[in-house]
């Protein structure tokens, strides 16, 4: 089963290799992605009833917490995929892109998906590791799809920020691996998770606050936490809507869940509070950036990059407190965000496509001219920002109850007190944006191929919100691999 899950995009990809894009290719893509979301489901059941499950002869491992990944996964890929039939389309009719191009973007998109897999499937923490890395390498070139002067600075910033960042990621990673090696943990997976949480609490501790500030800081780049967050606003807004989605809704998450992992460790080996002050100064850092820098944007695409630093500094600090509610809360929000920031992104491709512009400014009126675009973007923009029934409404009041019960209440104060200033700033660009009279003869209708899977994005951000039981007892199995 979960060899099979790599295979699904594996095969894809050899598909979009070797045949022209058409448009029953593109919709390839999108049943491979709904295959994995399928096969997610079947783990997630399997996962939640019994111990983890193991294949490819061990090298891939699937527990509730990554089993949950995958769902999160497939459902943003659905999305993400859906979409990139229209934007392919669109970019062959106007000749920004050739046939052979199209494919090899699809080839990419697949190869994005299994790294993505990859990484959260990995039974071992080397594994995981050169998945992520793997995905660095995959998205510079989506990044850099439209080959304009902008895509490709903002591809080269990329690469090399996060280069840097996994960089010291793997030397955070080869300190864990001496750490074991030192305590007496010998044979051939001495970098095996399960083996490192059993034999944590021998790990070196000196060696291990080390490695995990470097794993911090290394895979914090590529979920876009301050310091290390620069390349996130100019590799999103570059980027086609598609890939913008799945970064924004998928990547830095996963990227997050390998912090995670890590966390576990090094809770076992230092105590909790070590993890818990790195992880509250990073994610502090991460809102007040966030917020300083949305205040003056002028560029909606720029605008969701930046909202996206705010959503991940959320998490740092609801993992920080780490309790089963604070991590069952930090991975609804994974899946919420994700709905949200995917639909705001793809929607937001959309208003680039008609409109020609990325500027606020300049698009005015949405609302008025294009209704069930405007109110798409709309709903999504009260989705992020955490309005009732939206599922960030739950999410956000359970961290920062969370926070408040093991004495970090400061820290959500002074998170509350940010999110307020984004608040205000979303607002007022989503005013601008949205509002105001259009001339009737500039109104246009949407196709509704663009607004099914958005609409079906947002009903499923507000089900979630309103009834989380589908999940509720995957989402306990993963908070209790996590949590203190």
């Amino acid at each position: 089963m979960l060899t099979l899950l790599l295979a699904i995009p594996a095969l894809c990809a050899v598909v979009y290799a070797v045949v022209p894009w058409r448009r029953a290719l593109g919709w390839l893509g999108t049943a491979a992605a709904a295959a994995v979301l399928v096969l997610g489901v079947v783990v997630s059941v399997g996962a939640v009833n019994r111990p983890a499950v193991t294949g490819l002869s061990g090298v891939l491992r699937a527990d509730a917490l990554s089993a949950f990944m995958v769902v999160v996964i497939g459902v943003i890929a659905v999305l993400a995929t859906w979409q990139s039939v229209r934007y392919l389309d669109h970019e062959i009719a106007r000749g920004a892109s050739t046939r052979r191009h199209a494919s090899v973007y699809g080839l990419l998109v697949q190869g994005f998906l299994a790294t993505m897999l990859l990484a959260v499937l990995a039974a071992n923490l080397g594994v995981l590791w050169i998945a992520v890395e793997a995905t660095t390498v995959v998205t510079t070139f989506l990044v850099g799809h439209r080959r304009t002067r902008t895509a490709l600075e903002a591809s080269w910033k990329y690469i090399v920020i996060c280069s840097v960042g996994i960089a010291l990621a793997f030397l955070g990673t080869v300190l864990v691996y001496l750490a074991a090696l030192h305590s007496g943990v010998h044979g051939q997976n001495p970098l095996n998770w399960t083996t490192l949480v059993q034999e944590s609490h021998r790990l070196n501790p000196g060696v291990m606050r080390l490695a995990f500030s470097l794993l911090v800081l290394g895979y914090g780049t590529k979920v876009g936490l301050a310091p290390m967050h620069s390349w996130l606003p100019d590799a999103h807004s570059q980027a086609p809507a598609p890939v913008s989605a799945l970064m924004s809704g998928v990547l830095l998450s996963v990227a997050f869940y390998a912090v995670l992992r890590f966390k576990v460790i090094a809770d076992g080996a230092l105590g909790p509070d070590f993890a818990r002050t790195l992880l509250v100064v990073v994610g502090l850092l991460s809102l007040v950036v966030a917020a300083s820098l949305l205040l003056t944007q002028h560029d909606y695409k720029r605008m969701l990059a930046y909202s996206s630093m705010e959503h991940m500094g959320l998490i740092a600090l609801g993992a920080a407190a780490g309790t089963p509610l604070a991590i069952a809360a930090v991975l609804l929000h994974i899946l919420g965000h994700g709905l949200a920031k995917g639909v705001l992104f793809l929607a937001s491709g959309e208003v680039l496509l008609t409109e020609g512009t990325s500027e606020i400014d300049r698009v005015p009126a949405l609302l008025s001219r294009r209704p069930v675009l405007g109110g798409i973007f709309g709903f999504g923009l009260l989705a992020l920002l955490g309005f009732p029934p939206f599922s960030l409404f739950v999410t956000e009041l359970n961290m920062a109850r969370a926070e408040f019960q093991v004495g970090l209440g400061w820290a959500a104060a002074l998170s509350i007190l940010c999110m307020a200033v984004i608040f205000a700033a979303l607002v007022s660009h989503g005013r601008r944006l949205l509002l105001g009279r259009g001339e009737k003869e500039q109104r246009q209708s949407t196709a509704r191929l663009v607004a099914i899977p958005l609409i079906g994005g947002l009903a499923g951000c507000v089900f979630i919100g309103i009834s989380a039981w589908p999940l509720a007892t995957l989402l306990s199995a993963a908070a209790r691999i996590v949590a203190l």
